[in-house]
């Protein structure tokens, strides 16, 4: 297995603007080279993206973090309806009417209704459930013949933590996945559109049935709880619960499955990475912020539009543009980063929260501790049990989604054999 990370700017002589405007399959596999030329020739740049709205490209860090707070930067999807309708299509207004797209005063209330499902201490408490999920999972796997990750283990585990946070049945487990993976790869060609369309209809069908049972039948389960708000004041209205439970779905197990895979892979790439987390198992926390930093699983920020004429790197960002903040990008930067390019689990700048992996700001990730903490025991879990786990194929490219859009950096798939005959861990 290797890794191109670490090309450098010049592994392309092509237009770094065009590249990143067409998300071609070449820059989804690999964006940082493009990104790097862009942070040095056009840090706020504008792009011509497939859906024809004016957008622009914030790829430095310290633009990155200004934009993620510039309250003129709104998060209100209401307020480009046109432009978010001619992206995303009707089906998705109907889902979306949460946290992620909103502004304060109704960004507060939204967050701070959900915010006491995600406190330290409860996600603490469910350290020793996590394990027994992850210990589960690797028992089903097999050892000695090649085995893809992301499917067997590092999608399973956070879908069945966020489905039993929220109450989703077992039964409806599957079905739900299966929606939101539709929704994550969407392209810009109409059979992908309306392969999107379906399956937001089929979530939002799906969760309106599942608040209504709620309603009827409560259980100690975070969307009984959030039902329950409709009749206080402040609590979430119907078509709010519906959205919020989608995103916590959605957010709650993608960002966290790909940012498992992203870990594996780069931990098998970066052998003596990987030793160093074997020999000194408390490096794991410290691995996971770099991999967050180095390769997250949130390759961009969701869109913001600005409603002002905003100064910004040098550019001016015209009202009712879109913005794309390239977390991915921000995090490579070499202005707040010593060698960004360098994979290292023992980086000190991770300890100051430097990183944007997660976000910052008035968004930043709602779930953060929860998805630290399965990544973490994912991680542990695995390499405790098969210290020997290699590549099945050694030396073969990674395979990156090559979906034309960067939402999420992740792994297609993830082959390796967990316990290789006669390997030896190093």
């Amino acid at each position: 297995m290797t890794t191109a990370d670490t090309r450098t700017a010049e592994a392309t002589d092509l237009d770094p603007a065009s590249e990143a405007s067409r998300c071609t399959p070449e820059f989804r596999r690999n964006p940082h080279p493009v990104y790097a030329r862009l942070r040095d020739e056009a840090p706020v740049c504008p792009l011509r993206p497939p859906h024809g709205i004016p957008t622009y490209l914030v790829t430095r860090y310290e633009d990155a973090r200004t934009a993620l707070t510039d309250p003129r930067l709104s998060k209100d999807m209401y307020g480009a309806m046109d432009s978010y309708r001619r992206i995303f299509g009707d089906s998705s207004v109907a889902i979306d009417d949460n946290m992620l797209n909103a502004d304060p005063p109704k960004h507060s209330r939204l967050r701070r209704v959900v915010n006491s499902a995600f406190t330290p201490h409860r996600v603490e408490g469910l350290r020793p459930h996590i394990r027994q999920i992850a210990a589960d999972l690797l028992d089903e796997c097999p050892t000695r013949e090649p085995v893809d990750l992301l499917p067997a283990y590092a999608f399973p585990l956070p879908v069945i933590v966020i489905c039993e946070l929220l109450g989703v049945p077992p039964a409806d487990r599957d079905d739900v996945r299966s929606w939101s993976t539709t929704v994550a790869h969407t392209g810009f060609d109409a059979e992908s559109k309306r392969a999107q369309q379906q399956a937001e209809e089929n979530l939002h069908a799906y969760f309106t049935d599942l608040v209504a049972r709620k309603g009827r039948d409560p259980g100690d389960d975070l969307l009984s709880a959030l039902t329950a708000t409709q009749d206080q004041d402040g609590g979430l209205t119907g078509r709010e619960l519906v959205s919020t439970a989608f995103l916590l779905l959605f957010a709650g197990h993608k960002t966290t499955a790909y940012l498992i895979g992203n870990a594996l892979h780069h931990l098998l790439a970066h052998p003596a990475q990987l030793r160093a987390v074997r020999e000194r198992p408390e490096l794991v926390e410290r691995a996971v912020e770099e991999v967050l930093r180095f390769d997250g699983s949130v390759e961009s920020a969701t869109f913001r539009y600005a409603t002002e004429d905003i100064p910004l790197g040098g550019t001016v960002i015209p009202a009712g543009a879109l913005v794309q903040i390239a977390l991915s990008s921000a995090n490579r930067d070499a202005l707040r980063f010593s060698e960004p390019d360098r994979f290292d689990v023992t980086r000190e700048e991770n300890l100051q929260s430097a990183h944007l992996g997660l976000g910052h700001g008035p968004h930043y990730c709602l779930g953060a501790a929860l998805a630290r903490l399965e990544t973490q025991i994912a991680l542990s879990a695995l390499l405790d049990r098969f210290p020997r786990v290699a590549p099945a194929v050694p030396g073969a490219e990674a395979s990156w989604l090559t979906v034309p859009f960067p939402a999420f950096r992740g792994l297609a798939e993830l082959p390796v054999v967990l316990d290789p005959p006669g390997a030896t861990a190093d």
